[in-house]
């Protein structure tokens, strides 16, 4: 007699095929669905491949071994039909295979316990928050993972859908059992549930990302920083030659506020590389700031940066100009430093591989920067070239600014004389 194994490789459906397919219903979430908005999902008639006329006249042991098995079927319902073969003559043999109801189904599964356990799921979401039902509806699955801490994140939707606009931490934020940790632990799945709760006026649309829950939802965040120096000692208010300072973004957006420094600030440098950072050169009526890659929603808050000359120093590479592209972006008025082909050039034996470059398109360069990045994502000068900031001789910056300050009106290396920017 053949095996089981051989039966299944003839293609037709065992126990093991009818209960996969049960399986996928399970995993694509229609079984909880039905649970909690039943539909017509039962009775389900499941995909069932029987023997054909020539297994029934050549392989009628193997035929007859299959049937046996059907006829040991539990939960299933088979529905049998009697063919006439002119060779075997009548026999009965299963036609169709149903799944009848979801307690079958969840029988079958062994998942009776997940069953009770998003049924009291289920209850406390239609008795506290009915409005969640829906989206429990729709990712049964994920509700039913979030289980053991349900109870928890409706406790927290509930404070928030009471308290507009909280102007507060998370870490104030006072219910037994939940703290800062765990919210800011399960901020993906709470900003669904809150963007499903909340009415569209106490939602900030523009704060996407679990970066930005806090400001989405009105809540206060960990404040950006930034980094600077102030490379003219007659402004430093701090003693020691370093004058290295990080404030709150706030506290850099009133920066012009302090008379000894920005009212006599002109020129804003932004350098990638810490090194060059803490190694740049003093400048009159100047600072430096130390950037943050493609981030720069902590420089964008300070207007009075939209008045003075930024000037801007990264790689030489794919990224480096795609990082001026989007400064530019917010400051028209920036300028590159030693992103250039005549610095590329000169340094060709500092030239290393960019591990990831791009090639998408950039609209905030000169022509200037466009034809070199253009030649950068073309591998005009070599395959992925890259030339870091830091790599660059100590003499060109030197030099670089000394150009700076002969093309504008307050020169870099003459003293800050003049009349400040903004009286």
């Amino acid at each position: 007699m053949s095996s089981r194994g051989d039966k299944s490789r003839r293609g037709w459906s065992d126990e093991r095929s009818l209960l996969a397919q049960v399986e996928r219903l399970w995993q694509s979430g229609s079984l909880l669905q039905e649970r909690i908005e039943p539909g017509d999902l039962f009775p389900r008639r499941l995909v069932f491949k029987t023997p054909d006329s020539g297994a029934l006249a050549h392989d009628f042991d193997a035929v007859r071994a299959w049937v046996a098995d059907m006829e040991r079927l539990r939960g299933f319902r088979v529905e049998w039909k009697t063919i006439r073969h002119r060779v075997i003559g009548a026999n009965r043999i299963p036609a169709e295979v149903w799944l009848d109801d979801l307690g079958t189904a969840i029988a079958l599964l062994g998942r009776r316990a997940e069953l009770r356990q998003f049924d009291e799921l289920v209850g406390d979401t239609r008795e506290r928050a009915p409005q969640l039902l829906q989206w429990v509806a729709h990712r049964p699955l994920k509700a039913l993972s979030l289980a053991p801490v349900w109870s928890r994140l409706l406790d927290f939707v509930l404070w928030r859908q009471a308290h507009n606009n909280p102007g507060v931490y998370l870490r104030q934020v006072d219910l037994p059992g939940l703290d800062s940790k765990f919210i800011e632990g399960h901020r993906a799945v709470l900003t669904t549930l809150l963007d499903a709760t909340l009415p569209p006026e106490q939602i900030d649309i523009t704060a996407n990302g679990v970066r930005q829950f806090e400001r989405r939802y009105g809540f206060r965040g960990k404040p950006d920083r930034v980094r600077y120096r102030l490379l003219d000692h007659h402004l430093a208010r701090l003693p020691g030659v370093d004058r290295d300072i990080t404030v709150t973004s706030g506290d850099f957006e009133a920066l012009y506020m302090e008379p000894h420094t920005a009212r006599s600030l002109n020129r804003v440098f932004i350098t990638e590389n810490e090194v060059n950072f803490l190694a740049f050169p003093d400048c009159p009526r100047s600072l430096v700031v130390f950037g943050g890659g493609y981030g720069f929603d902590a420089l964008a808050q300070a207007g009075w940066l939209q008045r003075v000359s930024l000037v801007y120093w990264g790689d030489i590479d794919t990224h480096g100009f795609a990082i001026l592209d989007q400064l530019r972006a917010r400051f028209p008025q920036v300028q590159s430093l030693l992103m250039d082909e005549a610095t590329l050039l000169s340094h060709k034996e500092a030239w290393v591989i960019e591990g990831a470059p791009h090639s998408r398109t950039l609209q905030n360069l000169t022509a200037a920067e466009q034809r070199l990045y253009q030649a950068l994502c073309s591998n005009h000068y070599g395959v992925h070239l890259r030339l870091e900031q830091e790599r660059i001789r100590y003499q060109w910056l030197e030099k670089a600014l000394a150009g700076i300050g002969r093309e504008r009106a307050v020169s870099c290396t003459e003293n800050a004389t003049g009349t400040p920017l903004w009286e």
